[in-house]
């Protein structure tokens, strides 16, 4: 294994050996590490001293189901802490084929130009790139395909990475050719303050990642996608509907935040269901169930098509449709499959747009419920307009401009989906994560809402802050061995499939790891990274949900009740 550093501002690339204090780290755990040794807390996160750091996780590469994530890290330009983003697609798999660890990028070029690297089993090339500056992911993806061929994996930002916008994000092929996201906290600016345009994998003769004890792997494997398969969420539920199976469910639990968090539920929410959905799919030709990487046995994507059947968007996820749905209280939903497609091809997180969009229509610049002025909106993203540049900078920068006072972030990152006073599990994962508000970082949804691992009462205190310190260290390991979070829905039922994670890396690295080691891989994760953003200036007046959230919520009329030393007690561990 081999980590490449790129030095933008010489426009040239070092290989290194793997450190020893990294070599059992891959994915979150590495690119956090990396982070916090070697950039400044205090550093600007668009200046030169910031890095960006891709890393596959330490199962990526091999038949693992579900085992094609890519970690994506740097200080945060949205939230000024670290950050680590997540992303599936054909990237991943590839560089951990090369036998990469880590692609380190640093500095800025000493001219304003813009750059392509290109990784291959020969090493890293740097060009100048001209062509596909100010194109959209859709165009640069294509453009590179017809160059390259269909098995190329591509990294690339959009217009809104070019902007340097702090919600910005960096989008990764995927089998089909259409595009994932490493979403959240801005990265794309990052990419796009490095004078990246894209980068480019072919792993062709790669020598493939190699396995201890193959028999082993491959008998843990088979109890892992066992496991996978018969569980009824990632077996049943999330193959058929997708993640959006969540909207009636979460519209019926009272946790479906409707017009920029006012209420829990909306009458119109089965309009935007993942059955409404689902039905739309079949009905038009489009694709149902889709893995947004090779090895994927979950398949919770889709390929939604239009009225005449043309491809609008793929992985068309809750969050994206809640946010420009009940969020914005449009209902329409090929208006919504529009305004993702427009993210994804503009390279911006679409929650963290959605949620801009909400504070922007509660600032007055167009009300609620209107459609095409939503549409219009991410036009002026896409543009670089004074407007579009307001919005890209995200929810939080927006507020501000439009003097708005309802704004719905933690550490200046937008609270997705979930409303926290009834669902207080996730609450308290939006309070206290490093990453900013992420639903992701502690999914508190599946034991609150879907009674998975057991059953804790969503509107009640009790149990709350031990399952979210619980799931928070989770997943900072399960984020670090290149797994899709989704395989935590079957982990926390069947001890047997999570056994068979820790035998699977055993297996490939020849080594004996216990459950307790995975547990203190999360928590080192977690501290390294609670220790960046102290540094940073980040303190516990930074772990708090908006003073709004102290309203009641229908239909429960629940208020979130938390004290600040029952919040600071999440991290005691």
């Amino acid at each position: 294994m081999k980590i490449y550093r790129i030095n933008m501002e010489t426009l040239s690339y070092t290989e290194e050996a793997v450190p020893q204090e990294w070599a059992g780290l891959g994915g979150r755990a590495l690119t956090s590490a990396i982070v916090a040794k070697e950039v400044d807390p205090t550093c600007h996160a668009l200046g030169k001293n910031n890095k960006l750091v891709f890393a596959p996780g330490l199962l990526t590469g091999t038949t693992a189901p579900n085992s094609g994530r890519l970690s994506v890290g740097a200080k945060s330009p949205l939230t000024g802490g670290i950050k680590e983003s997540n992303a599936g697609g054909t990237a991943s798999q590839k560089l951990a084929k090369l036998n990469i660890k880590a692609i380190i990028i640093e500095g800025i070029p000493q001219e304003d130009k813009y750059y392509s690297i290109h990784v291959d089993v020969n090493g890293i090339k740097i060009a100048e790139e001209t062509e596909l500056l100010g194109k959209g992911n859709y165009e640069v993806i294509g453009k590179l395909v017809e160059k390259h061929g269909k098995n190329i994996a591509v990294m690339t930002i959009g217009q809104a990475g070019e902007y340097r916008m702090t919600a910005a994000n960096i989008s990764v092929k995927d089998p089909d050719g259409n595009i994932r996201s490493a979403g959240r906290g801005g990265l794309g600016a990052v990419m796009g303050s490095k004078k990246i345009k894209y980068i480019t994998i072919d792993d062709t003769g790669a020598p493939g990642v190699e396995i201890k004890d193959l028999e082993r792997f491959r008998a843990a494997a088979k109890v892992f996608g066992k496991g996978l398969t018969s569980h009824p969420v990632t077996g049943q539920g999330l193959p058929t509907y997708g993640t959006n199976i969540l909207v009636n469910i979460l519209n019926e639990a009272g946790g479906l935040p409707t017009k920029n968090f006012r209420q829990g539920n909306w009458e119109k929410a089965d309009k935007i269901s993942g059955e409404t959905i689902y039905d739309t799919i079949v009905a038009r030709k489009g694709k149902p169930t889709h893995g947004c990487h090779v090895g994927c046995v979950i398949r919770c994507s889709q390929v939604y098509n239009d009225k005449d059947g043309n491809y609008v968007t793929a992985g068309f996820e809750y969050e994206t449709v809640w946010g420009f749905g009940a969020g914005c209280l449009i209902d329409d939903i090929d208006i919504i499959a529009k305004a993702d497609h427009i993210c994804d091809d503009i390279g911006i997180d679409s929650i963290e747009a959605a949620v801009t969009t909400q504070v922007a229509m509660e600032g007055g610049i167009i009300p609620f419920g209107d459609g095409e002025g939503m549409i219009n909106l991410l036009g002026e993203i896409e543009k670089g307009t004074y407007l579009g540049r307001i919005l890209g900078n995200g929810a939080e920068f927006t507020g501000r401009a439009m003097g708005v006072t309802r704004i719905p972030t933690v550490k200046g990152q937008s609270i997705p989906a979930y409303d926290p006073r009834a669902v207080k599990g996730v609450g308290l994962t939006y309070a206290t994560t490093t990453m900013g508000a992420d639903h992701t970082a502690g999914y508190a949804v599946a034991t609150n809402i879907l009674k998975v691992g057991g059953y804790i009462d969503p509107l009640k205190k009790e149990g709350q802050i031990e399952l979210s310190r619980n799931l928070q260290i989770a997943t900072a390991a399960i984020d670090s061995t290149g797994l899709c979070l989704f395989v935590a829905f079957c982990i926390l039922d069947d001890a047997e499939a999570f056994q068979a994670i820790i035998d699977m890396i055993n297996a490939q690295y020849g080594i004996s790891l216990t459950a307790d080691d995975v547990t203190e891989l999360g928590k080192f994760t977690l501290r390294t990274e609670r220790e960046f953003n102290k540094a940073a200036g980040l303190t516990k007046k930074h772990d708090r949900l908006p003073e709004f959230f102290r309203e009641e919520v229908a239909p429960h009329n629940t208020t979130w009740d938390f004290t600040d030393e029952e919040i600071d007690s999440v991290h005691n561990y």
